[in-house]
């Protein structure tokens, strides 16, 4: 199977990549997909195997792997992204059956397709999870209905668990958002929920922030008043324990709202350019927060006037969010069942 390239739908696919397992037993899954993805998805009790594919591969490299993924991929080829590129890898491999949405003009490298989810005639957005489970229709692989999953590794757990102790619930803020900055919420303002939470009930907060985010972990920890935790350094794995652990996430529409989804983790979501259509979970607990706005969903990485979506969106709301959903899940003190 081919995941999607973006962290957050790689963790929606993981209902039909589990559901593919269940409808075929007794065939070896491998997974392939970014180096990333691959991390993210590392620990998979019904996973056989994962290929990492360097992200935008040249052509060469793209054969390379193709080959390298042909006995693996002889019977059946599922392809969750959209992209021509994905389709035309998962031909390269010899597949016998390439399954994939019929869409960008990829039909001639498929052998099954299945149209996209369209209002009006016109494709429209569904949640992500359920597109991918719809895609397997034509195989007859089912979905059981147990949401999300990932698997927290041990070493990186137990370690957190010891750094991040102490009283008071634990909440984790993600500012970061790979997509682009018109879903980030302000730095300043992350630093400002963390100052009330902390005063309001002992929280203590843990930031976390990946590669690339540096400037942001930067702004954050200089505007917040209280003292926030880091995790090590430990990539995919550590953000895995961390959420795993978390008794509540702040953050923005990106990866780790998925992430912590995936570990039945409350989230207050802030959510600006993008449309809720795609990324509403029935598993998901705790508060979307968004404000209509005239020029959204632009679904666009930068915003091209005053990006009113986030500035729309107050520290105050935020702040009540989150108390809510902490008094919600009686979490005034750490969970008890903090294990993943």
């Amino acid at each position: 199977a081919f995941a999607p390239n973006w962290l957050g739908d790689a963790v929606m696919c993981t209902p039909a990549l589990r559901a593919l397992k269940r409808r075929f037993p007794e065939a070896a899954l491998t997974v392939a997909g970014t180096p990333a993805v691959c991390a993210l998805l590392e620990g998979l009790p019904w996973l056989d195997a994962l290929h990492p594919v360097p992200y935008r591969a040249g052509p060469g490299e793209l054969w390379r792997h193709a080959r390298l993924l042909a006995p693996h991929a002889r019977d059946l080829a599922v392809v969750f992204p959209h992209s021509f590129r994905a389709a035309l890898m998962a031909r390269l491999t010899g597949a016998r059956r390439r399954l994939g949405q019929d869409r960008g003009g990829r039909r001639v490298l498929l052998t099954d397709t299945v149209q996209p989810h369209r209002e009006n005639g016109h494709i429209a957005p569904i949640y992500m999870a359920r597109e991918y489970l719809d895609l397997l229709a034509p195989l007859g692989a089912v979905d059981d209905n147990e949401g999300l999953e990932l698997a927290a590794p041990a070493e990186e757990t137990a370690l957190l668990r010891e750094r991040l102790a102490g009283p008071g619930p634990l909440v984790a803020l993600a500012p970061g958002a790979a997509f682009g900055p018109s879903k980030r919420w302000f730095p300043e303002s992350f630093a400002k929920v963390a100052d009330n939470l902390a005063a309001d009930c002992g929280a203590r907060c843990v930031l976390l922030t990946g590669p690339g985010e540096e400037d942001t972990r930067d702004a954050v920890l200089a505007a917040a008043k209280t003292p926030l935790l880091q995790c090590p350094k430990g990539g995919l794995g550590m953000l895995k324990a961390a959420l795993s652990l978390a008794d509540l996430l702040i953050g923005n529409d990106s990866g780790p709202r998925h992430i912590a989804i995936a570990f039945k983790t409350p989230v207050v979501c802030i959510m600006g350019p993008t449309s809720p259509a795609y990324t509403h979970s029935p598993w998901e607990r705790g508060r979307l927060l968004r404000v209509d706005v005239d020029c959204g969903p632009c679904q666009k990485p930068t915003c091209a006037t005053d990006h009113r979506c986030m500035t729309g969106v107050t520290v105050e709301a935020v702040t009540r969010a989150a108390r809510a959903v902490l008094a919600e899940c009686g979490l005034k003190t750490p969970r008890s069942d903090s294990s993943p």
